[in-house]
């Protein structure tokens, strides 16, 4: 039987070894085997009885656990077996905290520590209690917008949403036994959260050819619950140059990815985010690419873009906060978010789904501009280059359209037809179709009451 993460060989018995066995308690449980060497062999223990007593007092004092503690005999030689189960609450020695990670013991420190006392009170670090925060502390204009998105997608009831800040944050569960509010309800709806938690914003960057060239950058602060359209506004109108095009008479915008896969990934991050780390969450925006990172972690067996894109359940590094998000209807539960990642990228010229790269550093999603925006990139689609299009205004180009459908559906139009499409006068109809007739889209046919208007053909 060799070595592996639940079992590990020694060939005497020191007290520094409580260190592995509290490793084991707070790991997967393991068995340490006392007098056998590297290979597994036994070489035969001295004092096997004495140990027998011993040890089992020794392990409950220093670790306050319960061990079984066994005599086993192997080629007629004694050996110890030392077996410890899985402990749901975090065990220490010395004050020390270890956890044995494949064939390695290692100590836990810092926020790492910090989660593990936590979920060993079966508590979150995004449901910690804030002593110094009430209901009224919260932006009051943070909470209507919850509302208001709850309200509209039926997550919440007229009634629900009529109750007080203070009933409305013990409905979200956002409030400690204690009545304290929890550090979830300040990132959701408190007008500073960075007052709290350093680095609870989002910093966006647009680069230009190399990552050190920074061309301009803005940052996103206040509540969660508000930087999160307040983003995806920015990214899509200063950030994400739009490449335009025409359908017929009618101006479209093609995006390199998205908005609706953007607001999902970006959703993501805002959930899964280590807020204990101070690092904000950061956006690259490039010509044809885009990054977002946060310092996240994801369950260990969603660590890669396939695993996330096959069917999976949801299990968000912040509960509470998603739970906010989620009765926002923000987001949706049963890790639904990565459908709908794929199917607004397939929507949009085939996009390309976005590729995960997770690490212990954090989560960097990298989006990919689809085809069509990279043929549209090489060419000078504005209106100022399309002599037709430069010749109506933006408000004269829905009722070009129109007239052009008609058309396509009688063979021709009126003055009439074109008054009753614009509601205006008769007067006014002409001018358009005029303007029509001058830029060749139209021409005039016929004379006195038998006058009509065609396609040009030329």
């Amino acid at each position: 039987m060799p070595e592996h993460q639940e079992i590990e060989w020694k060939e005497s018995w020191r007290d520094e070894y409580l260190k592995w066995l509290c490793g084991y308690a707070n790991a997967h449980g393991g068995t340490l085997f006392i007098d056998k060497d590297d290979d597994g062999k036994v070489v035969g223990i001295q004092g096997s009885k004495k140990l027998l007593e011993d040890l089992p007092n020794k392990i409950t004092n220093a670790l306050g656990i319960i061990a079984d503690v066994n005599l086993r005999t192997e080629d007629r030689k004694d050996f110890l077996e030392i077996v410890v189960d899985k402990y749901p609450s975090l065990i220490s020695y010395h004050g020390r905290y270890y956890y044995r990670s494949g064939s390695v013991l290692r100590e836990i420190v810092g926020k790492e520590l910090e989660r593990a006392l936590l979920k060993s009170q079966g508590r979150t670090w995004d449901g910690v209690p804030l002593p110094k925060l009430t209901a009224a502390d919260l932006k009051p204009d943070a909470i209507a917008l919850f509302k208001q998105k709850a309200l509209a997608r039926g997550r919440l009831t007229s009634d629900d949403a009529a109750v007080s800040n203070e009933i409305m944050m013990e409905n979200l569960h956002l409030v400690d036994e204690d009545g304290y509010l929890t550090r979830a309800a300040m990132l959701a709806f408190y007008r500073d959260p960075e007052r709290w938690v350093t680095g609870a914003y989002i910093k966006i960057g647009f680069f230009g050819d190399s990552d050190s060239d920074l061309q301009y950058q803005d940052e996103i602060h206040g509540p969660l619950i508000e930087q999160i359209d307040r983003t995806i506004d920015l990214v899509y109108t200063k950030y994400m140059k739009a490449r335009i095009t025409y359908e017929g008479i009618q101006r479209v915008e093609v995006f390199m990815f998205p908005r609706d896969a953007f607001r999902e990934i970006l959703l993501n991050a805002v959930v899964h985010k280590d807020y204990a780390s101070c690092n904000p969450i950061q956006i690259s925006v490039y010509e044809d690419h885009m990054y977002i990172w946060n310092d996240g972690l994801m369950p260990e067996n969603l660590r890669t873009t396939e695993s996330l894109f096959a069917k999976h359940s949801s299990k968000p590094f912040n509960p509470k906060l998603a739970h906010v998000f989620f009765i926002s209807s923000m987001i949706e539960a049963w890790g639904r978010g990565f459908d709908k990642i794929k199917a607004a990228c397939d929507a949009l010229y085939e996009t390309p789904v976005p590729e995960y790269e997770i690490t212990t550093d954090g989560i960097m999603v990298h989006c990919k501009a689809n085809q069509r925006y990279l043929e549209l990139s090489g060419q000078e689609w504005v209106k100022a280059n399309d002599p037709i299009i430069a010749a109506f205004r933006d408000d004269e180009l829905p009722i070009v359209d129109a007239v052009l459908k008609v058309i396509d559906q009688k063979g021709y139009v009126k003055n009439a037809d074109v008054k009753a499409i614009m509601s205006k006068s008769a007067a006014t109809a002409k001018r358009l179709l005029s303007k029509m007739v001058s830029a060749q889209i139209i021409k005039l046919e016929g004379i006195g009451r038998g006058q009509r208007y065609v396609k040009w053909v030329k």
